[in-house]
């Protein structure tokens, strides 16, 4: 409980003091500690008998329409008033120094006790840090798993129950009852509660013939979750104390509600044959099936609706994941497509140029061979006229043209090549001016020969050779 009007509230409700500035005092003075206070008060106040159970009431089986009984924000809820009426106010005035002292001293024990428990964790943590972690017989201990006080109450109840009547039982869950409480939730049966009396003289009787009787645990194994507890132990007794028991062997149907509470839907008190017992327990599954068949369903539409969310989110995730997979593939060829087109108009441009450039360059070559050629032309001169100082030569190509011209004889062979070379029928610059019969070629070396010189006057029939 978190604020002070709940802890007021809850104090009231426990212990039956109606005036909310006394409850504000005692709750003060034990530092706003409620289970302090609570425990102090009852121990103190002499009219608390009525938390002790009637065995001399007569057995009675009540079955109550469902009704709602709150429960603890601890575990096992609010422990109920029994029938007896609360305590005057003038005797709690006159044991409230008690009290005051009494909590007190509760705390300066709780205190030191901490203390010593501190002390002892700090030690053993520090043998156990250096080897010397050993048990009472000198031998090493293993860690035990650590469990919440009411499932250990619970445990210690089983073990009991099986020494005291043996294994053929309800299958009573080693766990608290808010845990109990829980798991009949999840597994939407109804909650079997067994409150053990064992100073009850009709305790034994009851746990042998009818508790432990093998048609009755079959039937309580199969529709409910089992739930039993030691009136002697904490749990059980605020479980008495909150479904109000009065008379032992005392058993209860309950259920989970809303807001933490529960649903009180049959309680047998007294003992009770296997029969009774079992026709009771039948009547209120007969009576509860409806609400346990609703809720079943309630959970499977619940788990379907989750199910079925899960299902379309994971559609809508395979979808939008194939959307966004489509979409890269469109991007990238997109992105691929353009790389090529980029690729392509690059290559397309540095060709144009190369072309461009190619072409400027022949040209620029064209031009240079034409104004050699011209150059060359004009440094022959005049074809000179028929007489004995001109000689004839006829040049042949190797396509098969002929071209004829009359030179002076004193005109050397360099003239020669520039005749061929203005013609511009030939597409290489390196060739040699060759005579047959008898062989002779007018290289590099002859160039300043003339033609008289060469033995070519005062005619000469020539082929062009081209050099490799």
């Amino acid at each position: 409980m978190g604020d002070v009007a709940d802890k007021i509230a809850y104090f009231q409700a426990i212990t039956g003091v109606e005036d909310a500035d006394l409850c504000t005092e005692i709750l003060a003075a034990h530092g706003w500690d409620l289970e302090l206070a609570i425990s102090t008060f009852t121990s103190s106040n002499p009219q608390n008998d009525h938390f002790t159970p009637d065995y001399t009431s007569e057995p009675t089986t009540s079955n109550t329409s469902p009704t709602i009984t709150n429960l603890p924000p601890s575990e096992t809820g609010l422990v109920a008033g029994g029938p007896g009426g609360p305590p005057g106010l003038a005797w709690k005035i006159i044991t409230l120094p008690f009290s005051i002292i009494c909590g007190s001293l509760g705390l300066i024990s709780g205190a030191v006790g901490f203390g010593v428990w501190a002390a002892g964790g700090v030690l053993s943590y520090s043998l156990r840090m250096i080897g010397l972690n050993l048990g009472r017989n000198g031998e090493s201990s293993s860690p035990l798993v650590s469990i919440s006080a009411s499932a250990a109450e619970s445990l210690s109840f089983v073990d009991s129950f099986d020494r005291d009547f043996g294994s053929i039982r309800p299958n009573f869950i080693a766990e608290g009852f808010m845990d109990a409480l829980q798991r009949s939730r999840h597994e939407f049966k109804l909650l079997f509660v067994y409150l053990h009396s064992p100073e009850h003289p009709d305790t034994p009787m009851f746990c042998e013939r009818t508790l432990c009787n093998e048609a009755l645990v079959a039937f309580i194994n199969e529709n409910f979750v089992a739930w039993g507890g030691s009136i002697r132990a904490s749990e059980g007794f605020k479980m008495s104390n909150s479904l109000k028991a009065s008379r032992f062997p005392f058993c209860a149907v309950v259920m989970a509600a809303t807001n933490q509470r529960i649903a009180l839907l049959q309680q047998v008190e007294g003992p009770k044959s296997p029969e009774e017992l079992l026709t009771a327990l039948q009547r209120v599954i007969e009576e509860s099936a409806p609400v346990l068949v609703s809720a079943r369903l309630e959970a499977e539409e619940r788990r379907n609706n989750i199910r079925l969310r899960e299902e379309q989110d994971a559609a809508y995730r395979a979808a939008l994941e194939a959307d966004q997979a489509r979409e890269r593939q469109r991007k990238e060829e997109q992105e691929r497509q353009e790389r090529e087109a980029a690729e392509a108009e690059r290559k397309r441009k540095e060709e144009e140029e190369a072309r461009e450039r190619a072409a400027r360059e022949g040209a620029e070559r064209e031009a240079a061979l034409a104004k050699m050629r011209e150059e060359k032309l004009q440094s022959l001169g005049p074809e000179p006229e028929k007489g004995p100082d001109v000689t004839q030569v006829l040049v042949r190509f190797p396509t098969g043209e002929r071209k004829e011209r009359r030179f002076q004889c004193t005109t050397t062979l360099q003239s020669l090549y520039d005749y061929v070379d203005s013609l511009g029928c030939l597409e290489v610059e390196k060739y040699s001016l060759v005579s047959n019969f008898p062989r002779t070629v007018y290289g590099s070396e002859k160039l300043a020969l003339s033609l008289k010189e060469a033995g070519l006057h005062p005619q000469a029939s020539l082929f062009v050779e081209l050099n490799s």
